[in-house]
């Protein structure tokens, strides 16, 4: 009896294993399908979470100082950098679709909010699809990773 409890525990810990590393697949610096942004995904707790760690163009041209958040609804946040800002947050893996779920990304370029689901397409591809309400009504950006 000890021997297939022993068994049991061991195929399940491994299981759990495999399946966390297929989830931090997603984890390390992406640069975005226009080239303009690199955003570091990582890990927060139990979640995946990317900021904005690199700008093609960080300075405002117009104020020759960092560029800010002037797009977000919230104009108590206008002031807020870009570079280090938190765009993706609240992803989960679903291993059985084998991409990350639940989570939300945040355009600095039109101050918008949006549901989010990333796939990875191989190891150094990834699919970001933004959408309201329904997937289906959406848009994906391709992101390469930096090496």
């Amino acid at each position: 009896m000890k021997k297939h409890l022993f068994l049991f525990t061991l195929i399940i810990s491994t299981q759990s294993l495999f399946a966390q590393k297929n989830a931090d697949q997603i984890l390390g610096t992406w640069l975005t399908g226009t080239g303009n942004a690199r955003v570091e995904i990582y890990k927060n707790a139990n979640s995946f979470q990317g900021k904005i760690v690199w700008l093609n163009e960080p300075i405002d041209p117009a104020t020759n100082k960092p560029k800010t958040d002037i797009k977000h609804p919230n104009a108590s946040l206008h002031t807020r950098p870009l570079l280090g800002l938190i765009n993706l947050w609240g992803f989960s893996y679903n291993e059985g679709e084998g991409k990350w779920e639940n989570g939300h990304i945040y355009d600095p370029k039109s101050g918008k909010e949006y549901k989010c689901t990333i796939t990875l397409k191989d190891k150094n591809t990834l699919n970001v699809r933004g959408y309201i309400g329904i997937s289906v009504i959406g848009r994906t950006d391709v992101w390469t990773r930096v090496k």
